[in-house]
């Protein structure tokens, strides 16, 4: 359970989630200094063997699934929009010209630390750096984002977010008093382990 990897900010395949995070913050930086994605003449990811292997995807995509294992789509939209949502796979989104110009300039660059740290049992890293250069020859300072929110090492920013997604996906499902019910033995670290199995199953019975 201690390895357990919670995907809680983002609807993206496990190795983008840094490099979505990483984007955002390099979204805000752009607002704040006036630039459009325009601008943008390359993006370096630095990654690791597994992203690279697994979600590195060039040429057309041509469906949700095929665009929730591309690293670049994962980083065009937030780039562009200061987001990345269920809704931005599908056609209304991946229609806008911008994302494919924006993943025609991005390179994928194996690190091999992170490589290692990917595949090393104490740290079980899933690191991004994203790099990006503007065509008057400026760049922003590499974003490194190496432990997604949801990792083992990153519990503590983790916790508030799953448990509002929680709340948020109990109340897609459940009428308030149910969704109450379930909060108040969930959130009762004593009471749910003490609760069998069985009983605690049973409040989610509609």
């Amino acid at each position: 359970m201690e390895n357990v990897l919670f995907k809680i900010s983002f609807p993206a395949e496990f190795h983008a989630q840094t490099a979505v995070e990483a984007t955002m913050q390099l979204h805000a930086q752009l607002a704040a200094a006036g630039r459009r994605v325009e601008d943008i003449s390359r993006i370096t990811i630095r990654t690791h063997e597994a992203a690279i292997r697994i979600i590195d995807k060039k040429g057309p995509l041509n469906n949700p699934a095929d665009r929730d294992h591309c690293i670049q789509y994962m980083i065009a939209v937030p780039l562009i929009h200061g987001r990345l949502t269920a809704s931005d796979y599908e056609d209304s989104v991946a229609q806008d010209a911008r994302i494919d110009v924006l993943r025609s300039k991005m390179a994928c660059v194996e690190d091999a630390q992170f490589t290692k740290d990917y595949l090393d049992p104490e740290k079980r890293s899933i690191a991004n750096a994203l790099t990006v250069e503007f065509n008057d020859g400026s760049k922003l300072d590499e974003v490194v984002v190496e432990y997604p929110i949801g990792h083992k090492r990153r519990r503590e920013d983790s916790i508030p977010l799953l448990v509002e997604k929680f709340r948020t996906n109990l109340a897609r499902r459940f009428p308030v008093r149910q969704q109450q019910a379930i909060l108040d033995v969930s959130l009762d670290q004593a009471r749910l382990e003490a609760m069998p199995i069985n009983e605690y199953v049973d409040l989610y019975v509609i």
